[in-house]
């Protein structure tokens, strides 16, 4: 069983990624893609629990509030090099006011992490060659951060004049 990182903590992931032209498994819990759930052609009483995966390009809209009951959503990074997957945390943190499991998947980097968790990341699937390890460790590079984010909302220099 794979790891991910939860909440600063290495966990094994009980979750099972269905891709966009994959089978669904016989049950467990599953991580289904955003189209595919938006369609409601899926049996989810088949499975122990449901989460969705959002591809990097999704369009969050009305339907997204829908997403809100859900225990875990995973946002996909194709590449490193696409921030767009930053965007739709922080959508779906402060727009949709999204509180559970949010994850970084696909090519999630250690070099990320931070960032990822500054735009309201608490989870992340590090890529497989990496090691988990290194990557947990390179979460707290910056003890002080100067800009206003999901994990601290007021500026540094609001905060020393407060």
């Amino acid at each position: 069983m794979p790891n991910i990182i939860l909440n600063g903590q290495i966990v094994d992931d009980n979750w099972q990624l269905v891709s966009l032209d994959g089978e669904l498994p016989a049950g467990g819990k599953v991580l289904l893609p955003y189209p595919l759930w938006l369609s409601g052609e899926v049996d989810i009483s088949a499975f122990e629990a449901i989460g969705v995966w959002l591809p990097n390009d999704t369009v969050l809209d009305e339907q997204a509030k829908a997403l809100d009951a859900l225990p875990v959503i995973a946002v996909d990074f194709p590449v490193f090099s696409d921030g767009r997957g930053y965007t739709l945390a922080r959508q779906l943190r402060e727009r949709f006011n999204f509180k559970a499991e949010l994850r970084a998947i696909g090519d999630v980097l250690q070099d990320q992490l931070f960032f990822m968790h500054r735009c309201g990341f608490n989870s992340f699937a590090v890529r497989a060659d990496r090691s988990i390890e290194e990557a947990l460790a390179a979460m707290k590079p910056f003890s002080v951060s100067y800009q206003a984010a999901l994990d601290q909302p007021q500026p540094l220099f609001a905060q020393r004049w407060a």
